[in-house]
């Protein structure tokens, strides 16, 4: 026996579903039960084809109604595999409809849910794509627009199915398309004229607006500059942590017009008594901030700990972000090595 056909022996449909190499199987194994037979992980090998785009292998008339609604422990079908895979495009012309096209996985997935989270939405019929879709939510109360904000593919969805209502649908999270669009890095793909401060404004069920989302994730620069207003800097969150905190943490205090920060800004504390200045200076990042804004007054500001704003500094090996002349003089050290908890000083 040729080394091919020993291989060939050994292999199994799902091994050459994932492989793309059912065209090399007999057509006497391309049978509707022996595509339907599921593996350990619940899988069939026509889910896997159509994952891995091989459904162009199978002889037409294989492929059916009957055998394309197999669902998989997940409760997908093939179809929603094939939006996942990028591969809708393999199925027979006129195959889809609107009906299949809405079918729900367990999670409540639609593939249009998919589709639009994987980048495969322009490989359906176009008179499909209406704005009413933007308002399918699956389990987790996510759109189709949640999805492809989070995923980086909301550009890619043709604008007459984004209806501009529905950015504003919540999940069960309370996350609105802004929220999980900042937090992923791709608010730069939502529509220019929708990012207004009023979509900024608006809260999490955990209290987090699409600027801390943001913040907290290093994306602050992809917020227009104008909108990093006073009320929104200085919005807490429940544990009293303001937007400005997060961003003098992140390392994004730079992003801030200069002008718009002032030192009663800086010193708003939370619950720990922290101040943006505190946590500029833990993380590195009193560099970032107006030599102005660096005053004695600033530096010695205590939180709930008694630890001051030059004393974390020092002790997160950041003393040089301390302008020179308010550096601390040698008569200072034991203060601050009892701030610290010190034996000899930081900086000896």
């Amino acid at each position: 026996m040729a080394l091919h056909d020993i291989f060939m022996a050994s292999i199994d449909l799902h091994t050459a579903a994932r492989a793309g190499i059912l065209s090399t199987i007999p057509k006497e194994l391309l049978s509707y039960e022996n595509l339907r037979e599921p593996n350990q992980s619940g899988h069939t090998p026509i889910h896997q084809a159509a994952r891995y785009g091989g459904l162009e292998d199978l002889p037409r008339e294989i492929v059916t109604s009957a055998l394309m609604s197999v669902r998989n422990d997940a409760g997908y079908t093939p179809i929603h595999m094939a939006a996942i895979g990028g591969h809708l495009d393999q199925l027979p012309e006129g195959f889809l409809t609107r009906e299949i096209l809405l079918e729900r996985s367990n999670a409540g997935y639609t593939v249009f849910h998919l589709a639009a989270a994987y980048g495969s939405i322009k490989q359906l019929p176009v008179e499909f794509l209406t704005a009413d879709l933007c308002h399918l939510k699956n389990d987790l109360g996510n759109t189709l627009l949640h999805d492809a904000a989070e995923t980086g593919r909301f550009s890619e969805l043709p604008k007459r199915m984004i209806d501009p209502a529905a950015l504003f649908i919540r999940n069960l999270s309370g996350e609105t398309v802004f929220h999980v669009a900042a937090f992923n890095g791709h608010l730069d793909q939502l529509p220019y004229a929708e990012i207004t401060a009023e979509a900024l404004r608006i809260k999490t069920n955990s209290g987090d607006t699409a600027v801390h989302a943001s913040a907290i994730a290093g994306h602050l620069w992809q917020i227009p500059p104008m909108l990093l207003t006073k009320d929104i800097l200085m919005a807490p969150t429940k544990d009293g942590f303001t937007i400005l905190h997060a961003i003098a943490e992140s390392g994004q205090l730079d992003a801030i017009e200069p002008g718009q920060l002032t030192l009663e800004m800086l010193c708003t504390r939370n619950d720990n008594g922290d101040t943006p200045l505190h946590a500029a200076a833990s993380a590195g990042f009193l560099c970032q901030l107006p030599m102005a804004l660096l005053t004695t007054e600033a530096l010695m500001t205590r939180n709930n700990h008694g630890l001051t704003v030059g004393a974390l500094a020092i002790n997160s090996g950041h003393m040089q972000q301390i302008p020179y002349a308010l550096r601390p003089k040698p008569s200072r050290f034991r203060v601050l090595m009892e701030d610290l908890g010190l034996r000899r000083p930081p900086f000896a």
